[in-house]
């Protein structure tokens, strides 16, 4: 009974992808003209939410634990060790895929209507989407995918570098769509939760409409910093010379210039925006599991007023748990999260400003671009605690620990770039993950339970139905990569 239940659920999710099912937005299907007729901006709100949403929710369950932001206190969860069960892989795949359906199809119909504004738009997320499957997976079904309306079943992976290429291109077209700056309505600019819902009323016509397209536009151009970045020890990707490009003409490529232009899907307590942590019981949210030493000690040693908002106190001070213990060695709980982060609305973070001045940190120092590294180092941990409504103590940069130290040694100043940025990411997707994944950085501390010969997994495995559903495929796309399995590197990775 169990094998036919798990078989069945294969299936639906196996259709759920390749025939671009929309069955999670009761708004798109009560539109008695379907998907394909759809105004493109009522596709927006409810892709960006899923997606936030649910990275959130694996942020919780997958980033924090492997990344050492807590440490579970259940002996039988152990990820914390370095062991990710091959079933942790359809979540995310499953519900990136039907939303990068969603994200192509408002395209599709913004490219019908004439909407160039909201063509822009739907590239930006798509590249959004995709650079998550990719960076998460590898090689993935990407030209070919979600094309199910079509009759393509079982779509062809692509190589990621090749993905890449095809996401510079689409930031590309997208940042030329949203130069043109065509005129968005009132109505449009009201489905737009990321942006426009934020932008207050202004009775020139055209003010509301330019200041949501513009920022629309950072949010491509900072996106396209963070995926060159990435792929900038491919010399092959050409990255660093577009990272310059970008850098030294804003006028041509505007990019975040202030916390309040970060792309963050905030919550509220009222529905539609709602976390998803808000019907949380407290005990689901931090009932098993602790914030790590290493997550403390760091916030503990700057003294950061963050730590306000994000963890609970023991006996008045913040206290943390080693991570990757031995099995049946397991720590008693000390502090763990605010349950008051349950309804926090920058954890509905997608990229921000202060991740883009770490970003051109790490840039200058490798020489990828002029100007000082500090600089962007200071401004990105300022705008890091000012962004999360506290002020920079005064005495904070005196801390020989955080204050930039010219002196010292390339990899010693990326490190400080790193850590400072992995808070910045906190609950961000999988980009804590990301990041060491590329950098190596932040050092973390290796327990004693460690699994795995005490190697961070380098991807997900792909989902088990995919080896039924597109056999050939798969076994292609293994062929090029590399073994399916945690260890097996990306090609921006190796």
């Amino acid at each position: 009974m169990k094998k036919t239940k798990s078989f069945a659920l294969a299936i639906t999710a196996a259709l759920t992808i390749f025939t671009s099912c929309t069955k999670d937005f009761q708004d798109v299907n009560t539109d008695p003209n379907g998907v394909r007729n759809a105004l493109p901006e009522s596709l927006l709100t409810p892709a960006l939410y899923d997606v936030v949403s649910r990275n959130n929710n694996r942020a919780l369950r997958l980033t924090n634990e492997l990344m050492q932001d807590h440490v579970t206190i259940n002996n039988g969860d152990e990820i914390h060790r370095y062991i990710i069960r091959a079933s942790e892989s359809d979540y995310m795949w499953n519900n990136w895929y039907v939303q990068l359906t969603n994200f192509r199809d408002m395209y599709t119909r913004s490219v019908q209507l004439n909407q160039t504004s909201l063509a822009g738009i739907a590239l930006v997320c798509d590249v959004w989407v995709s650079s998550l499957i990719t960076d998460t997976y590898g090689d993935v079904p990407y030209t070919d995918s979600n094309k199910g309306k079509d009759k393509l079943l079982q779509p062809k992976f692509d190589k990621q570098q090749d993905i890449y290429a095809s996401l510079f291109a689409k930031l590309e077209q997208a940042n030329t769509l949203l130069t043109a700056n065509q005129i968005l309505t009132e109505d449009q600019i009201n489905l737009d939760a990321l942006y426009g819902i934020n932008i207050p009323a202004n009775p020139t016509p055209g003010v509301r409409s330019a200041s949501t397209v513009t920022l629309w536009r950072k949010f491509c151009n900072s996106l396209y910093l963070r995926l060159l970045m990435r792929a900038s020890g491919r010399p092959e990707a050409n990255a660093i010379a577009k990272i310059q490009e970008i850098v030294n003409t804003p006028a041509k490529y505007p990019v975040f210039a202030s916390n309040a232009e970060s792309a963050i899907l905030k919550y509220t307590t009222v529905a539609p925006y709602v976390s998803p942590f808000n019907t949380y019981r407290d005990f689901d949210f931090n009932g098993d599991n602790g914030l790590s030493e290493f997550f403390l000690n760091n916030l503990n040693n700057w003294n950061d007023p963050r730590r306000a908002k994000w963890a609970t106190q023991v006996s008045g001070t913040y206290l943390g748990i080693p991570s990757g213990y031995a099995t049946g060695q397991v720590p008693e709980r000390q502090s763990a999260y605010s349950t008051t982060l349950k309804n926090e609305p920058l954890l509905g973070n997608i990229i921000n400003y202060p991740e883009l001045q770490f970003l051109l940190s790490e840039a200058a120092l490798k020489g990828y671009i002029t100007g000082d590294p500090k600089t962007y180092y200071d401004n990105g941990v300022n705008n890091a605690i000012t962004l999360w409504g506290f002020a920079v103590p005064a005495d904070y940069f005196n801390n020989p620990t955080l204050a930039w130290n010219p002196a010292g040694t390339a990899d010693a100043k990326m490190e400080q770039i790193q850590v400072q940025k992995y808070y910045t990411l906190f609950f961000t997707d999988f980009q804590q993950w990301f990041e060491y994944r590329r950098t190596g950085h932040p050092l973390l501390p290796k327990g004693p339970g460690l699994a795995n010969g005490g190697n961070m997994p380098s991807r997900l495995v792909y989902p088990t139905y995919v080896q039924s559903f597109n056999a050939a495929n798969y076994t292609t796309a293994v062929a090029i990569q590399g073994a399916d399995n945690m260890n097996t590197k990306v090609w921006w990775n190796k």
